[in-house]
């Protein structure tokens, strides 16, 4: 008579529910923000980075120490923003969601990073209640170029 081996699926089961419940986390490396001291829409943008789980470690620096950071880091002028941050190699300008670093460093294109010119109002720290400005989010390319890489349109309370 020969023995039957009988395997179970439940190991596989729980494994699969265990990794489906844990919490997503958007990035595994902590984000260095370089913004001037004070600046509460900067502050509040890292708090939405916070609240999803990220580390943020703030760097205050000198308004003409920031902007000469950027310049030599490839961000043209015309599309600085109040704050600059790295993460895993890329830069992040201005009001960036987080949905979007994560899909940046998911999707790890070659590029500078992200940019969201300019302060959009209803942008990630620029919250005024419901209210939001159409805005971009613009892949930041090494040669300078960008490309739009999200959209969000302008909802109104």
């Amino acid at each position: 008579m020969m023995a039957r081996t009988v395997y179970s699926l439940r190991p596989v089961w729980l494994a699969v529910l265990t990794i489906m419940l844990l919490p997503v986390t958007a990035f595994s490396a902590s984000l260095e923000m370089m913004t001037t001291g004070g600046c509460a829409c900067c502050h509040a943008w890292a708090r939405h980075l916070r609240e999803a789980g990220q580390e943020v470690v703030v760097k205050d620096l000198a308004m003409g120490q920031l902007m000469k950071m950027k310049l030599d880091a490839g961000i043209p002028a015309a599309l600085a923003a109040c704050h600059t941050a790295r993460v895993e190699g890329y830069l992040i300008e201005g009001h960036v969601p987080e949905r979007e670093i994560r899909r940046l460093l998911d999707e790890r294109p070659e590029a500078l990073g992200l940019v969201v010119p300019g302060m959009p109002v209803g942008s990630p720290g620029m919250e005024s209640g419901s209210k939001r400005e159409p805005y971009e989010v613009l892949l930041l390319k090494k040669d300078g170029s960008t490309e739009v890489f999200a959209r969000y349109d302008a909802q109104s309370e």
